[in-house]
Protein backbone atom coordinates (compact mmCIF):
# COMPACT_ATOMS: atom_id res chain seq x y z
CA UNK A 1 0.00 0.00 0.00
CA UNK A 2 1.20 3.17 -1.02
CA UNK A 3 0.70 7.00 -0.37
CA UNK A 4 1.37 9.85 -3.10
CA UNK A 5 4.87 10.37 -1.63
CA UNK A 6 5.57 6.82 -1.41
CA UNK A 7 5.56 3.43 0.45
CA UNK A 8 4.43 3.55 3.77
CA UNK A 9 6.93 1.10 4.93
CA UNK A 10 9.70 3.10 4.19
CA UNK A 11 10.73 6.08 4.86
CA UNK A 12 11.06 8.93 2.73
CA UNK A 13 14.96 9.78 1.42
CA UNK A 14 14.06 13.08 2.62
CA UNK A 15 14.22 11.84 6.09
CA UNK A 16 17.49 10.47 5.75
CA UNK A 17 18.87 13.34 4.76
CA UNK A 18 22.56 14.45 6.53
CA UNK A 19 20.99 18.03 7.59
CA UNK A 20 18.28 16.65 9.68
CA UNK A 21 20.49 14.04 11.41
CA UNK A 22 22.72 17.58 12.88
CA UNK A 23 22.56 18.67 16.21
CA UNK A 24 20.82 21.35 16.86
CA UNK A 25 22.63 23.95 18.76
CA UNK A 26 20.70 24.51 22.70
CA UNK A 27 20.08 27.89 24.03
CA UNK A 28 19.16 29.71 21.28
CA UNK A 29 20.09 33.32 21.13
CA UNK A 30 20.86 33.25 24.44
CA UNK A 31 23.63 30.79 24.35
CA UNK A 32 25.77 33.08 22.72
CA UNK A 33 25.81 36.34 25.12
CA UNK A 34 27.54 36.53 28.35
CA UNK A 35 26.20 37.49 31.85
CA UNK A 36 25.66 40.84 31.28
CA UNK A 37 23.33 40.44 28.23
CA UNK A 38 21.52 38.09 29.25
CA UNK A 39 21.02 40.42 32.15
CA UNK A 40 20.22 43.29 29.65
CA UNK A 41 18.01 41.09 28.08
CA UNK A 42 16.10 39.83 31.14
CA UNK A 43 15.47 44.16 31.57
CA UNK A 44 14.21 44.73 28.32
CA UNK A 45 11.42 41.54 28.66
CA UNK A 46 10.56 43.21 31.85
CA UNK A 47 10.19 46.45 30.08
CA UNK A 48 8.37 44.91 27.67
CA UNK A 49 5.98 43.63 29.95
CA UNK A 50 4.99 46.75 31.90
CA UNK A 51 4.24 48.50 28.99
CA UNK A 52 1.43 45.56 28.49
CA UNK A 53 -0.09 46.32 31.61
CA UNK A 54 -3.08 48.61 31.84
CA UNK A 55 -2.65 50.46 34.53
CA UNK A 56 -6.27 51.47 36.86
CA UNK A 57 -6.86 55.01 36.89
CA UNK A 58 -6.73 57.34 39.86
CA UNK A 59 -10.61 56.31 40.34
CA UNK A 60 -10.58 52.98 40.03
CA UNK A 61 -7.70 52.68 42.53
CA UNK A 62 -9.53 54.55 44.91
CA UNK A 63 -13.04 52.33 44.63
CA UNK A 64 -10.53 49.32 44.88
CA UNK A 65 -8.81 50.38 48.01
CA UNK A 66 -11.46 51.44 49.56
CA UNK A 67 -13.28 47.52 48.60
CA UNK A 68 -10.18 46.08 49.96
CA UNK A 69 -10.38 47.97 53.40
CA UNK A 70 -13.76 47.73 54.06
CA UNK A 71 -13.25 43.41 53.42
CA UNK A 72 -10.42 43.76 55.55
CA UNK A 73 -12.47 45.58 58.70
CA UNK A 74 -15.43 43.59 58.04
CA UNK A 75 -13.17 40.13 58.32
CA UNK A 76 -11.45 41.55 61.28
CA UNK A 77 -14.61 42.27 63.06
CA UNK A 78 -15.69 38.56 61.85
CA UNK A 79 -12.97 36.84 63.31
CA UNK A 80 -12.86 39.10 66.59
CA UNK A 81 -16.80 38.17 67.28
CA UNK A 82 -15.82 34.81 66.63
CA UNK A 83 -13.31 34.74 68.75
CA UNK A 84 -14.90 36.64 71.22
CA UNK A 85 -17.59 34.00 71.08
CA UNK A 86 -15.73 31.04 71.47
CA UNK A 87 -13.58 32.49 74.39
CA UNK A 88 -16.55 33.05 76.52
CA UNK A 89 -18.05 29.14 75.18
CA UNK A 90 -14.29 27.69 77.03
CA UNK A 91 -14.39 29.88 79.77
CA UNK A 92 -18.26 28.61 80.79
CA UNK A 93 -16.87 24.98 79.56
CA UNK A 94 -13.57 25.08 81.90
CA UNK A 95 -14.53 26.42 84.26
Amino acid sequence: MTDAVGSIDMPDAEDESPESKKKTRKGGKRGKKGPLGRLALFYRQIVAELRKVVWPTRSQLTTYTSVVIVFVVVMIGLVTVLDTGFARVIKYVFG
